[in-house]
């Protein structure tokens, strides 16, 4: 199997369910940036708790890990930073699902998602200003070289197309990340 279509086997059951979801993380920015190893992929989804049950059948329980359902309604309920995992069998390829809720980027990055194609299919994929904005949060959180790798790979590749630079800085100081920002410039 493509290291490809690993992805998309998380992306098309929530295509065929028509639930709103943007892929994230690393997947989004190896398709803005440059590719490197990645073992999961990070999707935003919109998700009710009375949708939570159905999870399992969108994702056959023969091929994926699917939580319990009390464990996808108990993530439900937080306001920020919920999450659970669905995991191919398989490959042992993960999605780390990120509950839309309460968090505003989250909101923001749904609102402004974009749909492309890889390998002839159609995904959301979170705007590039987003990924960035994650990757600097995530860099403060834990330190790792990878994320700053990652947005300098997005700049290079993108350039001036795709990414609002005047409202990434903008939300840089509100979200309190300009240190973070300061360290990929350095080097851009």
């Amino acid at each position: 199997m493509e290291d490809v279509n690993l992805f998309l086997l998380f992306t098309r059951p929530l295509e065929a369910a028509g639930v709103g979801y943007m892929v994230t993380g690393s997947v989004a920015a190896m398709i803005y940036g440059e590719p490197r190893l990645t073992h999961d992929i990070d999707m935003v989804v919109e998700m009710s708790r009375d949708r939570a049950g159905k999870l399992s059948g969108w994702y056959s329980e023969v091929d994926f890990y699917v939580p319990p359902r009390e464990v996808i309604e108990e993530e439900l309920r937080r306001e920020r930073g919920a999450h659970f995992n669905v995991i191919h069998h398989e490959t042992g390829f993960k999605a780390d699902m990120y509950p839309v809720a309460g968090d505003m980027l989250h909101r923001w990055g749904m609102a402004h998602r974009e749909r492309l194609s890889i390998e002839g299919e159609a995904i959301w994929v979170a705007p590039a200003g987003y990924v960035i904005l994650r990757k600097l949060e995530y860099f403060r959180e834990g330190g790792s070289e990878k994320h700053l790798g990652d947005i300098r790979a997005m700049l290079e590749v993108l350039g001036g197309e795709g990414i609002d630079r005047d409202d990434l800085e903008r939300r840089v100081e509100v979200m309190g990340l300009g240190a973070e920002w300061g360290k990929v410039l350095q080097e851009e």
